[in-house]
């Protein structure tokens, strides 16, 4: 019989914020290199001590037998724009799998979608967590979805919890139609994926030069090069205004060229 959850929660938890971070380094990554990112954004969460209980009761498991037969108290959410996007995620999962977790079992909730409209890729992991009393190999889901799926299932959840999992009929059929809903959005936003992503990009692309320019005029305003900077200061608003990549490129080169004469060092 389980006495302390906190502490059997402690490695869980821990699970949950390095399994975040990791993935929000991913997507991180990605937009650092101005190229489109599968990952729009991270979630997760330990599964309450009420919630745990309620699960293993429902399944007739044992509270000594929850860590090996529970796999979900610890969670994380990889929300996406694009079906096409879930794929690319799931590859990356796969590629880690045996180096900082390992694969345990994978869910298509897409291809092969609940009665009741719910849609999501589960990946159920097995990670390990360095405690302060040696390392624990735990389990963990990964649930990967857009964010059109997302927000139907996070609706069916709060009408799960209100109704205690006996969602009237007429209310079940209106979600159904609204899963379904949801996945025609999903299918018409795959169309217009690729203007999407090329959109992205270029903004992507323009706000890093921005920042970057700005930056370089900062250093060299510091050094006291003033009328150089209110002279390129003057140039990038004109060029901001109309939104030209290529120009902007084309001035961020000129200020590394000032940059190097100088014998300044800028750091990104």
């Amino acid at each position: 019989m389980i006495k302390d959850w906190k502490n059997l929660l402690i490695p869980y938890e821990q699970a949950v914020e390095e399994l975040k971070v990791k993935f929000k380094s991913i997507r991180n990554e990605f937009r650092r290199l101005d190229e489109y990112s599968p990952i729009e954004f991270v979630t997760g969460r330990t599964k309450r001590i009420t919630s745990i209980i309620n699960k293993a009761k429902l399944r007739e498991i044992s509270l000594d037998e929850i860590e090996e037969k529970i796999e979900d108290i610890a969670g994380i959410r990889i929300m996406c724009q694009f079906v096409e996007d879930i794929d690319r995620v799931t590859q990356l999962i796969r590629d880690r799998s045996g180096k900082d977790l390992t694969i345990v079992e994978e869910r298509d909730y897409i291809t092969n979608n609940k009665g009741s409209g719910y849609r999501s890729y589960h990946i159920i992991i097995k990670y390990p967590v360095h405690t302060a009393f040696g390392e624990k190999e735990i389990l963990a889901e990964i649930q990967i979805r857009t964010l059109a799926m997302n927000f139907w299932a996070t609706i069916e959840h709060s009408l799960n919890y209100k109704f205690q999992h006996n969602i009237p009929d007429n209310i079940k059929n209106r979600l159904r139609n609204a899963a379904e809903a949801a996945f025609k959005l999903d299918k018409e936003m795959s169309e217009i994926r690729e203007e999407v992503m090329e959109a992205q990009e270029v903004f992507q692309a323009k706000s890093s030069l921005v920042e970057d320019i700005v930056k370089k005029m900062q250093n060299l305003y510091f050094i006291g090069r003033n009328q150089q900077v209110e002279r390129i200061r003057e140039k990038f608003t004109i060029l901001q205004e109309k939104g030209n990549v290529p120009e902007l490129r084309e001035l961020n080169r000129e200020l590394d060229e000032l940059m190097a004469r100088y014998e300044l060092k800028y750091y990104s």
